[in-house]
């Protein structure tokens, strides 16, 4: 890790849109993520002490809200303009969410304020037990835009995972 600094996910299909990206207080399930990931040839998990400033919550109604409002705006300039609204989609292996990214996007585009960071509730995977409403792979993710409200980060040790 050394003195290197976190790089900023620009993916098509970043479903917080563009950013630095967190599992938050999940190390154990970033691991296995990131184990999973075929792309990723020496996976390791970092810590970080973030303050996420002006969130852009999608657990929030009102935050929800503004989605919609993006959306909307984004479906006009694709009608107006003839092209095709990204859409989500399901990979070999992941789930594509361009159109969630576009959204989260726009609406940074769309107002004078723009948020400092994303924060989502994912829910994955299987029934935690039969007839269960929770998922085996439920995870909160952490989106920073602005990368001076990361104000450390650092290697877990492997008591971390144990």
């Amino acid at each position: 890790m050394g003195d290197a600094d976190l790089l900023s996910s620009v993916n098509a299909y970043d479903w917080l849109g563009h950013g630095i990206y967190f599992w938050e207080d999940d190390p154990r399930r970033a691991y296995s993520w990131a184990k999973a990931n075929s792309r990723i040839e020496d996976p390791y998990v970092v810590g970080a002490i973030i303050d996420l400033g002006d969130c852009l919550s999608l657990m929030r109604e009102d935050h929800l809200g503004l989605l919609a409002q993006s959306y909307d705006h984004l479906k006009k300039i694709h009608e107006l303009s003839g092209t095709q609204m990204p859409k989500n989609s399901a990979g070999k292996d992941k789930l594509r969410r361009e159109l969630d990214c576009a959204v989260i996007n726009n609406l940074h585009r769309l107002t004078d304020y723009t948020f400092d960071s994303v924060r989502g509730m994912f829910v994955e995977g299987n029934p935690a037990y039969k007839g269960a409403g929770f998922k085996t792979k439920n995870h909160v993710q952490v989106c920073v835009r602005t990368p001076t409200l990361i104000k450390g980060y650092f290697r877990p040790t492997q008591a971390t995972f144990e």
